[in-house]
């Protein structure tokens, strides 16, 4: 099993930034993909961005050009660059691994970003 555990989260004002952070553990020679969702009060997760082992990307539109995703692959971690921060950014923002064996794919516990105007 992975267990992927978030940091980061806070409360920013519009404009501002925030830096997200996860790590994996366990079984981290499993992961091809790591991602990140978030879910706002009242609606669905959505998927926000995804780093391959590879290194490729995406960015969903409603953040794209505003979240950088990277990833340290040695030490099993991916990071979340949020800049320019509105407050419909506002949610619990999720790490998610994707494993070769799906039976071993984990969410984290999620971090709450508020942005205030």
């Amino acid at each position: 099993q992975v267990q992927p555990v978030e940091s980061g989260g806070g409360l920013a004002q519009a404009g501002g930034s925030l830096r997200l952070s996860c790590a994996a553990s366990g079984d981290t020679i499993c992961i091809s993909a790591m991602g990140w969702y978030r879910q706002a009060p009242g609606k669905e997760r959505e998927l926000v961005a995804t780093i391959t082992s590879g290194g490729s990307t995406y960015c969903a539109d409603s953040v794209k050009g505003r979240f950088t995703i990277s990833r340290d692959n040695a030490k099993n971690t991916v990071s979340l660059q949020m800049n320019s921060l509105k407050p419909e950014d506002t949610a619990v923002y999720y790490c998610y691994s994707d494993c070769q064996s799906h039976a071993l794919d984990a969410w984290g516990q999620g971090t709450l970003v508020t942005v205030s105007s």
